[in-house]
């Protein structure tokens, strides 16, 4: 099944990299059209780039645990000795001290022993990096809702446009039969004048109907990050999808553990937590070694000749005590913990939100579902008026007025009846983005 899927992929990538091929039409799947937007959005794209950049400054902290080693080189040239006047035997006498050439080459070390700050840091860098993650999640959870939309928007387009492709054709045939009649002096000028501008009042809706097929395939074009000059359609229609809906079960699962808010607010939660930690570990002394190992050489005349370099190296550690600040610590971790306690706050306002959004989307379910089933049988009633309406039409028993009048109903019918299909999918979907189930 993989493997037919990549087939697909390939083929429509394969189709989409020929402009020659102007507004070809391609026959996809709702969940071709998600992979694809998965792998070619932009906004995906940026925020898994994002995930790669919390990486790497987690590595970034993590090398601060490890030795920092340097190589330094220095040369001085001196243009005046220095000069210092001394007293021999009550006479005074000038000395010139240095020399004109001074090298200072050397390797230095340091390596942290106890860095309680550093060490929560790399702590930090880990949430960070789950933090971007769900940030990542979130951005296809929200790319997978909108190209559902786009998809059910796309579906609604089309099939409404038949709906109304199939009103222009009878409205046609009726005037074809009213010209008929005329010929024949069964009917009146009029009759035929009005079924033809009858006729031509429909073409609006046509022509309307067809730019909205057109803006919703670049709607979901744009999504997709494909071509603009592949016209995409979709494999079923909305009729096809009514077998699958029902109102919602009421031990359904509700649970709003895998909410992308919710648990983006838990792991800014866990990070304000490790912050106040970081707050507290400022108190505490740090300690750490360095090392160094250089070369002097100090001479006269030219700086490349007569150079004799002597070694210096020295080992030790270094005690830091944090004594006074200011207070500066001491509010630095105050307003940590306030912070801490307006999350908690978010938090629970936050779950009250999602519950009742949770309540609202099942309860539009639930609605439209009834819709679909009142609609469905609007429909059917509708059909059959329509179809004794145009039998009484044809043999002269009903007028004009009164086939049109059901006409207008049967169309008026079918039409509600997909948007209450297109809704029902737009509203499953939203539930969908709320209990944050991944559907890709």
């Amino acid at each position: 099944m993989k493997i037919k899927k990549r087939h697909i992929l390939a083929g429509t990538i394969f189709i989409c990299s020929f402009p020659a091929l102007n507004a070809a039409e391609v026959i996809m799947t709702r969940q071709q059209c998600l992979e694809i937007a998965l792998q070619d959005n932009p906004t995906v794209k940026i925020a898994d780039w994002e995930v790669k950049k919390v990486d790497y400054a987690k590595k970034e902290t993590l090398a601060s645990v490890f030795p920092a080693i340097d190589f330094s080189a220095a040369y001085q040239r001196s243009i005046e000795l220095q000069t210092i006047r001394m007293d021999f035997g009550g006479e005074s006498q000038s000395l010139k001290m240095g020399s004109d050439n001074t090298w200072n080459l050397g390797f230095s070390a340091s390596l942290p022993i106890i860095a309680p700050s550093l060490w929560k840091a790399i702590n930090i860098s880990d949430t960070q990096i789950l933090s971007s993650l769900e940030d990542a999640r979130a951005s296809k959870l929200d790319l997978v809702n909108q190209v559902n939309k786009a998809y059910y928007a796309l579906m609604l387009a089309v099939s409404s446009k038949e709906v109304i492709k199939k009103n222009y054709e009878v409205a046609l045939i009726n005037a074809d039969i009213y010209k008929k009649q005329y010929e024949n002096g069964t009917a009146s000028e009029y009759d035929v004048l009005r079924s033809s501008v009858q006729v031509k009042n429909i073409e609006p809706d046509l022509l309307q109907a067809d730019i909205a097929l057109k803006q919703c395939q670049l709607q979901l074009k744009v999504l997709m990050g494909i071509s603009a000059d592949l016209d995409i359609l979709p494999d079923i229609t909305l009729n096809d999808l009514t077998d699958e809906m029902w109102a919602y079960p009421s031990d359904a699962d509700k649970s709003l553990t895998d909410n992308t808010s919710l648990r983006s607010l838990e792991i800014q939660r866990k990070l304000l937590k490790q912050n106040v930690t970081l707050k507290k570990f400022a108190w505490i002394p740090t300690l750490g070694a360095s090392f160094n190992l250089s070369w002097t050489s100090l001479s006269n005349g030219s700086p490349f000749r007569n150079q004799q370099f002597n070694p210096y190296s020295y080992v030790g550690v270094a005690l830091s005590v944090p004594i006074f600040s200011g207070g500066a610590k001491y509010y630095g971790l105050k307003q940590a913990q306030v912070q801490l306690k307006e999350i908690d706050l978010q938090k629970d306002y936050l779950i009250n939100s999602l519950n009742m959004q949770v309540d609202l989307a099942i309860d539009n379910i639930n609605r439209e579902a009834a819709q679909i089933s009142t609609s469905k049988e609007g429909v059917a009633q509708a059909k059959k008026a329509y179809e004794i309406m145009q039998k009484s039409f044809e043999i002269g028993a009903a007028s004009y007025l009164e086939l049109r009048d059901a006409e207008l109903a049967n169309t008026s019918a079918q039409l509600v009846y997909l948007q209450a299909i297109y809704n029902y999918l737009v509203s499953s979907s939203e539930l969908d983005l709320l209990l944050g189930k991944e559907n890709f």
